[in-house]
């Protein structure tokens, strides 16, 4: 950790010193400087003030031997066998991160009886998949499931680690990093590697105003969550490659202070995230019952609503229904925007469909910068007409 030591000596003006720091963390306690617990370690008292005044001191981090640690490993999501497909997304990506630097693909695959289901992976261009098959992980448990996921860690040493950022993945991911005081980027939405096997991960900071670039190069495995929908997935090969490697842990680790009574299966719902066809409404729709016009094109188009954040806070739609950075994530074949201004938060969520159709009477809204179709105008003179011109072209018209 830094340090920061101040010399008193070298202070000529206690308060013209202090008055250098912006987070007020230097104090005057009795004629003397000292330091409390809102300094951001920023340097700036060492930069701007007296020469000599503040010194601050790095302690340097110890070296990792980033040779003994080699391949991408993806945790492999699934309830039942029945596997996420965020994990096939992520099985692509780290196929091509691996190949930048001739590492293997690993999957990690934890539960009981899921041998059938582990032999799938296979066909999509996995290395080895590492199969925990127990009675004990038949349902997930977070510290049974932490146990497994260390104990593959300690065997294998795989030099980063993606994992699906599912309800599941959100609370293991944390857990296993936290047991290798390693860090953890949740939410990536570009993934790349170096020569050296940095794992560099970006996601959107500060609101979606800036993107990160965060590496973790002193410490192994490197650990990123990935929403669905963000990355492409690989095409399913006809012949299987690769091979399956079944894993032995002590009874003893799979012990857990948590019993399961009883499994409800959800009834099933129309995600948007599922959805080829989405017709979002916009702060541009001026009052809730004029959500029929956006309901009636999907309907016509057999597709799904969605909306934008300020719609939730106004209490016209579940938060379930929210794309961008604060809700979900979609991927649609074409999706039509009615209103919606485009901010980076909201774009973030959808910026990777297939066609991406704006309306919007702002001509200089960012939601054009990333359509592909624009049309500048009134959603209310022309959702009517374009439901009209579909209906039109039904009838045969």
């Amino acid at each position: 950790m830094s340090k920061l030591i101040i010399h008193q000596d070298k202070i000529t003006n206690i308060e013209e010193f202090m008055a250098v720091c912006p987070f007020g963390a230097l104090e005057n306690n009795n004629g003397r400087v000292e330091v409390n617990s809102a300094c951001k370690m920023c340097g700036l008292c060492v930069k701007k003030g007296p020469a000599g005044a503040a010194e601050l001191l790095k302690e340097k981090q110890a070296g990792i031997d980033k040779s003994a640690w080699n391949g991408i490993a993806v945790y492999v999501d699934h309830v039942n066998g029945d596997i996420h497909p965020v994990t096939y997304e992520l099985i692509g990506k780290a196929r091509e991160l691996a190949d930048k630097i001739n590492h293997k693909v690993y999957c990690i695959f934890m539960g009981n009886k899921i041998g059938d289901s582990a032999a799938g992976l296979l066909h999509y261009g996995v290395d080895e998949v590492y199969v925990y098959d127990y009675e004990e992980l038949d349902h997930f448990k977070i510290d049974g499931y932490t146990a497994v996921f260390e104990d593959f860690i300690n065997k294998i040493k795989p030099s980063s680690i993606l994992v699906g950022a599912t309800s599941v993945g959100r609370q293991l991911a944390p857990r296993v990093a936290a047991r290798f005081r390693t860090g953890l980027t949740a939410d990536c939405t570009i993934l790349d590697i170096r020569e050296n096997t940095d794992l560099v991960q970006i996601r959107p900071a500060f609101g979606g105003n800036i993107m990160a670039e965060i590496m973790t190069p002193n410490a192994r495995p490197q650990m990123a969550t990935v929403r669905y929908k963000v990355m492409n997935s690989p095409e399913r090969k006809a012949e299987p490659a690769g091979r399956i490697i079944s894993c032995k842990i002590g009874r003893e680790c799979l012990e857990s202070k948590i019993d399961v009574l009883g499994v409800v299966e959800k009834p099933k719902e129309n995600l948007i995230e599922n959805a080829d066809v989405l017709i979002v409404a916009g702060r541009g729709v001026r009052a809730q019952e004029d959500l029929k016009l956006i309901k009636e094109l999907a309907d016509l188009l057999g597709g799904e609503i969605a909306c934008t954040r300020p719609m939730i806070e106004a209490g016209w739609f579940d938060a379930k229904k929210q794309i961008g950075l604060s809700g979900r994530t979609v991927r649609p074949k074409l999706i039509i925007t009615c209103g919606v201004s485009g901010s980076v938060q909201f774009a973030a969520g959808m910026n990777n469909s297939d066609y991406i159709f704006a309306i919007n009477k702002d001509e200089k809204a960012s939601i054009f910068k990333i359509a592909h179709y624009g049309i500048v105008g009134d959603l209310y003179d022309i959702l009517p007409r374009l439901i009209e011109k579909i209906k039109a072209s039904r009838r045969g018209i």
